[in-house]
């Protein structure tokens, strides 16, 4: 078949690449070009642990302190809290304690099969040179603080994530020195993986796609119209009918895919790093500081500091200080840290209020799939979507029951 895929980030270019690999024809469409956006300004880790939402019962409690807290783990723009109002009712609505039980267990389960998946792809197109299998520490502050993330962790032992717990100093020391004395225990996950660089891995893989036949064309989407036999796209320079269409244009997909009647709860998640130059600070594992919202890894020969949640839409202009806000804590936290010569970043995370993304044939429409949704865990689960909306395009059952991730959920 004729299939495009709007978006060139890593959810789209990695579809890409497993419908080529399927013998299709493949047309990729992206308003910018390959990783512009929050693919390749990502910590770059393959976060498989990461099976909490966002949505944990008891979280609405702390709504007010967003407001209050500028720079805190997760905030909202005083600008945009009204506007948000109705994505926040959803989100309240996961965290209660059966929705979020059901979300984790479906996150274990994409989880799973994305983790087998990326070994699929790394043994098939031999990608190994741009891992890292350093594993994470997640550092906590005194034993209180550890004992509060106990739950988390057996939610994480039952979706089979290995993990081992440090609760002296010179056991973490071992695995990353450098740290501050403040963090006395720790969870270290061994199976943790990173890429060496995310917009290095997702522009390989947009390049095995074009070897394999795929197109780019840089080019905004603007209206997609299903027909019976196919879907017409137009755009800028562009207007063409494909069999098939594969809506994977991460934060931004709500513009099109309103025009399919869907009314989706996808919010922003704007992310925000600083990555300093080679020499930085020697790094030996993808750290992440579980109480303040923000982890620390490599990304090529530099290091890349960043994470926090703003929920503030597309449009509101970026508030750098956030970025500026997690340097300076990381300097407190990595003593020997150079904070000079950095590069801030800010990028567009696609969220849903319980976490998971949408991956479903899209309804009413059955020529037009979606793919996106997916927070800050699109590398992690990028291989394993992938393999999915390849089933959905050729007709046949994925590997795991998509009930969990169906447009209609809401």
């Amino acid at each position: 078949m004729h299939v495009a895929v709007i978006g060139a980030g890593i959810i789209g270019v990695t579809t890409a690449l497993a419908l080529a690999e399927r013998g299709h024809a493949v047309t990729i469409f992206d308003r910018e070009s390959v990783a512009a956006g929050a693919s390749g300004g990502n910590a770059g880790a393959f976060a498989f642990a990461d099976v909490i939402p966002l949505a944990t019962p008891g979280i609405m409690k702390k709504a007010p302190a967003w407001l209050l807290d500028p720079n805190g783990p997760l905030s909202i723009p005083p600008a945009y809290a009204l506007k948000i109002a109705p994505w926040l009712l959803a989100f309240f609505k996961a965290s209660l304690p059966a929705r979020y039980r059901a979300a984790v267990a479906a996150q274990g389960a994409l989880m799973g099969h994305s983790a087998a998946a990326l070994e699929r792809l790394v043994a098939t197109h031999d990608l190994e040179p741009l891992l890292r299998r350093e594993g994470q520490l997640q550092l906590y502050e005194g034993e209180r603080e550890f004992r509060a993330s106990l739950p988390g962790w057996e939610e994480r032992r039952a979706v089979g994530v290995k993990f081992d717990f440090l609760t002296r100093a010179e056991e973490i020391a071992e695995i990353q020195p450098g740290l501050s004395p403040r963090f006395t225990h720790a969870g270290f996950t061994p199976d943790w993986k990173n890429v060496t660089d995310p917009a290095v891995w997702t522009n390989r893989l947009a390049e095995m796609a074009q070897s394999r036949g795929a197109t780019l064309v840089r080019a905004e989407i603007g209206a997609l119209k299903p027909a019976e036999s196919g879907v017409e796209l137009t755009g800028t320079d562009v207007n063409r009918a494909f069999d098939k269409v594969v809506v994977a244009a991460g934060a931004h997909s709500n513009r099109l895919t309103r025009q399919l009647g869907l009314s989706l709860p996808l919010e922003t998640e704007r992310g925000y790093n600083v990555t300093l130059p080679e020499g930085a600070f020697d790094l030996r594992t993808h750290v992440t500081f579980a109480g303040h919202g923000f982890v620390v890894s490599r990304i090529g020969d530099g290091i890349r500091v960043g994470g926090g949640v703003e929920l503030g839409g597309l449009d509101l202009a970026p508030r750098m200080s956030r970025a500026d806000a997690l340097l300076a804590k990381a300097a407190r936290f990595l003593p020997d840290l150079r904070t000079t010569g950095g590069h801030h970043w800010m990028g567009f995370r696609p969220s849903m209020p319980d976490s998971l993304p949408v991956i479903d044939v899209a309804p009413g429409h059955s020529r037009v799939i979606l793919a996106f949704g997916h927070g800050h865990l699109g590398l992690t689960q990028s291989a394993g979507t992938a393999e999915i909306i390849a089933d959905l395009v050729d007709g046949v059952p994925p590997a795991i029951d998509i009930t969990p991730f169906r447009a209609t959920r809401f």
